[in-house]
């Protein structure tokens, strides 16, 4: 079994550096602060719809692109006073895994080296062009790269989009509650759930074989609505600038 790690929200706790940068973007734009909760209530793709519901009111090419700069340029000052989560990367040892992430991929490989992570993944690999959009495509060439089956993937994510793209490419997913998604969400896709990597260790380590979950989860992503399914970002980003795909 081979492990895709996703990286903010999952493997870095950067969720006060997340909520600070929303807020700066709520800041200008006159909307009162919101918590981690807020955020978790209200993050979704595609990402200008969801700002735009957070922000309550239509956001022009002009002003989604304010959104980018005024989010990144906030996250990424505090960028370096985000810790690994609990577990990372002691629990991380022994095993055959990878980080694939939709931050930019010339921004996470010396970010990974710092933290001294890189010798424990075969592959590092984030956003190197285009808006993001759905982590489908960008995972069937992660794991092409490195000529892996999907039947033998867990996906370990912190968004419904980790478990979309899973399915999709017919890896497994494994979701966790440490990022910017609330629980009965990520419980919707019918993937396991746990709330920290330790537990999810625990899990991969004694039985993400089991197939019965998998066919539950394959079944509770199939059986979402049009509607239901775009809000778990699997719609492309509107293509009004070319970096918002980053800014969750």
């Amino acid at each position: 079994m081979h492990v895709v790690w996703d990286w903010n929200g999952t493997l870095l706790a950067d969720n006060t550096a997340t909520v600070a940068a929303v807020n700066a973007v709520c800041r200008h734009f006159g909307r009162e602060p919101i918590t981690i909760d807020g955020w978790r209530e209200a993050f979704g793709r595609p990402l200008q719809r969801c700002y735009e519901t957070l922000l309550r009111r239509e956001l022009s090419v002009d002003d989604w692109a304010l959104v980018d700069v005024l989010f990144h340029d906030e996250y990424r000052s505090l960028l370096d006073t985000c810790p690994l989560a609990p577990g990372v990367p002691d629990l991380l040892h022994g095993r055959t895994q990878s980080l694939l992430s939709m931050w930019y991929h010339d921004e996470l490989v010396p970010l990974v080296a710092r933290h001294g992570l890189d010798p424990l993944f075969t592959r590092v690999d984030g956003l190197r062009v285009g808006s993001g959009g759905s982590k489908e495509e960008h995972l069937v060439a992660h794991l092409a790269a490195q000529g892996l089956d999907p039947a033998d993937v867990v996906v370990v994510g912190d968004v419904v989009d980790d478990a979309v793209a899973a399915h999709r490419v017919g890896a497994r997913a494994v979701l966790v509650t440490t990022g910017v998604t609330g629980r009965g969400r990520l419980e919707a896709t019918g993937a396991p759930v746990f709330d920290s990597i330790p537990e999810v260790v625990a899990y991969l380590d004694g039985g993400a074989d089991d197939s019965a979950a998998a066919a539950a989860a394959n079944s509770a992503i199939r059986s979402q609505s049009p509607d239901a399914t775009a809000s778990f970002g699997v719609n492309q980003e509107p293509p009004t600038h070319p970096t918002l795909g980053s800014a969750r």
